[in-house]
């Protein structure tokens, strides 16, 4: 899991990390590579997101919201988007075995 943390701690501080807002966005302009779902999301915006992401054909990687909140530096964030494919595949790779 270390690598997990390590690869999210770079993709949020080389800039391409997209929180907030902007994930939905992201999906629909085709810029996510990877959307990352905390397991404490709610089941609205869960859904939401993974509709939208097989809609658009985006993989999504499930995450304890702990581990993802401690790896980026912040508090209380339920999803993110990856916008570079580099980070994107190994975040996938080391998630999904």
């Amino acid at each position: 899991m270390s690598d997990v943390s390590g690869i999210l701690g770079l993709a949020k501080r080389s800039g391409n990390m997209i929180l907030g807002d902007g994930v939905i966005k992201s999906i629909q302009s085709r810029k996510a590579r990877l959307v990352i779902i905390t397991s404490e999301c709610g089941a609205n915006t869960k859904k939401k997101l993974i509709d939208k992401c097989m809609f658009y054909d985006i993989p999504y990687v499930s995450i304890a919201e702990d581990t993802f909140n401690q790896s980026i530096g912040t508090h209380n964030r339920k999803a993110a988007a990856i916008a570079n494919e580099g980070f994107a595949q190994k975040l996938y790779t080391c998630l999904k075995g």
